[in-house]
């Protein structure tokens, strides 16, 4: 492959994967003595996009890593309760940590590529950490394809030999999920990837988001409403009172969620009243 005049590769795959149906049961956590999640359940349908809402310290980004096991890394961290994808746990003791952490990829807060990385190499390098090492024109169709459904393949096709970090704020968060796309996950969870970024940056990780609807599954934490409303088709609301932990309050479709919530709690979060 030629990186240094037009890029010509072959199509991406137009019938990717549906993605992977994601179920928390009774999930608590814990950090130390500390109680941070009790008794969570929720569905989180294939190739949907649910939204996680709610105050901060109520437990959302801890539920998030607890459903690819970063959670566990932490120094004193605990959990118990289930974490099934398409019926099997992701916390069974004889499934790779690797293998769990490849099928249910992540996307952080603040744009993470190797900033001295080119590119094309910041996308496979998820790839590589899993021990993969593909051929060369079977990285050229990865590389393809994950740009693309990053969309940012046509804002980078010809300088993929640059460093990630000559890259935008916004096209480095789109670097980024490309890269978490190249191992072709389940799932992709999603910390509050536009908080560091402008509104034209922040329009486009939206409109990549809407683009993966039906091919991957996508769970977002973000405290933008308006966001949560635009991107997700299903949302969870989370809540802890002073000194107790996270529960979901309520869960269901987003246009119930913010239009006629069941919870007065719910109603008066969504519409800015506290939080």
């Amino acid at each position: 492959m030629t990186l240094d005049e037009t890029i010509l590769l072959p199509a991406a795959d137009e019938n990717p994967s549906a993605g992977g149906h994601l179920e928390a049961r009774g999930v608590n956590a814990w950090f130390g003595e500390h109680h941070v999640l009790e008794d969570v359940d929720l569905t989180m349908p294939a190739g949907g996009v649910t939204a996680l809402i709610g105050p901060s310290g109520c437990g959302k980004s801890t539920f998030l890593r607890i459903l690819n096991r970063m959670h566990e890394l932490v120094r004193g961290a605990a959990m118990a309760g289930e974490v099934l994808l398409d019926g099997e746990d992701l916390y069974d003791p004889r499934r790779r940590l690797t293998e769990a952490r490849a099928r249910v990829g992540m996307v952080f807060q603040r744009p993470n590529p190797f900033p001295t990385m080119s590119i094309y190499d910041n996308v496979l390098s998820g790839l590589r950490l899993t021990g993969s090492r593909p051929k060369q024109d079977q990285a050229d169709e990865i590389v393809l394809r994950s740009l693309t459904q990053a969309g940012l393949w046509e804002e980078v096709a010809h300088r993929l030999r640059d460093p990630g970090a000559s890259l935008s704020g916004g096209q480095q968060q789109r670097l980024c999920i490309a890269r978490s796309l190249a191992v072709d996950p389940l799932v992709l969870l999603m910390d509050e990837p536009c908080s560091a970024l402008d509104p034209t940056s922040t329009a486009r990780v939206e409109d990549t988001i809407r683009d993966l609807r039906g091919s991957v599954t996508i769970v977002i934490v973000t405290h933008n409403m308006q966001q949560a409303a635009r991107v997700s088709e299903r949302c969870a609301f989370f809540l802890a009172g002073a000194g107790e932990p996270g529960r979901v309050v309520e869960f269901g479709e987003t246009a119930q969620v913010f239009e006629d919530p069941a919870d007065p709690r719910t109603a008066d979060y969504v519409h800015g009243r506290f939080g």
